[in-house]
């Protein structure tokens, strides 16, 4: 699934379709765009515009104006696990791309029509698709993101405080929590806490105050390394997370085990 990187790669994308007027939608697929129905979103925004991509966390929406320059419903776009967004110029050209990352789908995949699941076409001959082969991704108007707390590339210093060191639950359980703090997801929580040397499985209450201001530092900043390589995927440890293999800071083992729900990986010694 998407994390906060590859989420705000992709709204970057969308940002090339703003202002743009829509004259046209393809949400025939009744999956990828539930619970509308075929024609409820092209009746909703043709003859609008996108004018602002917004994301919090994980989750990507745009606010868009009717026709007549009121403002019009939100559209909510998930890339699902392999969704890829791609923005066209007026010539048909791809001028921005953004994907999932799914390794089964290669460049020459993005031509096939039947793994386009939801269109925009603009009045200047350009346009907007989710490309998504899994059909993992998601459409809808006016998507719910109020039960999500604060984007973790923004967090606040004593909001993390208060939201991290709080809780009784395992360190990366919280820091997974989307209603604690949006946007981070299984390998950007293994990534930030091997960098800090803390064990996914500690109590969050426990951290000091020096240590949860630390570990804000690390994730701001490995936040925006990924962003900045392409993906959460790019991080040190992420090659790690594999049997036989061992920490590339010390050589010790690396453990593996299950927090939170989720997969995790750790160094067996700094993190124990």
């Amino acid at each position: 699934m998407p994390e906060l990187p590859e989420v705000e790669n992709a709204r970057q994308v969308v940002e090339k379709a703003l202002n743009r007027v829509i004259v046209d939608i393809d949400d025939t697929d009744t999956f990828e765009c539930r619970p509308h129905r075929p024609g409820e979103i092209a009746h909703a925004l043709k003859g609008g515009m996108l004018t602002e991509a917004n994301r919090r966390g994980k989750a990507m929406w745009c606010e868009t104006v009717t026709a007549d320059g009121t403002p019009g419903p939100t559209i909510g776009i998930h890339l699902g696990m392999g969704g890829r967004i791609i923005v066209t110029a007026p010539d048909g050209e791809q001028t921005s791309r953004y994907g999932g990352g799914d390794p089964h789908v290669g460049e020459r995949d993005t031509d096939k029509p039947e793994w386009t699941r939801f269109a925009m076409t603009f009045d200047d001959g350009g346009g907007l698709r989710l490309f998504d082969k899994r059909r993992l991704g998601r459409v809808r108007l006016e998507p719910d993101i109020d039960a999500l707390g604060p984007d973790a590339a923004e967090i606040t210093r004593d909001d993390f405080r208060r939201r991290i060191g709080s809780s009784g639950a395992p360190l990366k359980a919280r820091l997974l929590d989307q209603a604690a703090i949006a946007g981070i997801g299984n390998l950007l929580a293994d990534e930030v806490l091997w960098q800090s040397e803390l064990s996914p499985s500690r109590r969050a209450k426990t951290l000091t105050t020096d240590e949860l201001d630390q570990l804000r530092v690390v994730l701001r900043r490995a936040i925006r390394s990924a962003i900045k390589k392409g993906g959460v995927h790019t991080g040190e440890i992420i090659p790690y997370r594999k049997t036989d293999a061992t920490c590339p800071r010390c050589d010790s083992p690396m453990s593996r085990g299950t927090v939170g729900g989720r997969t995790t990986w750790w160094c067996s010694r700094e993190q124990a």
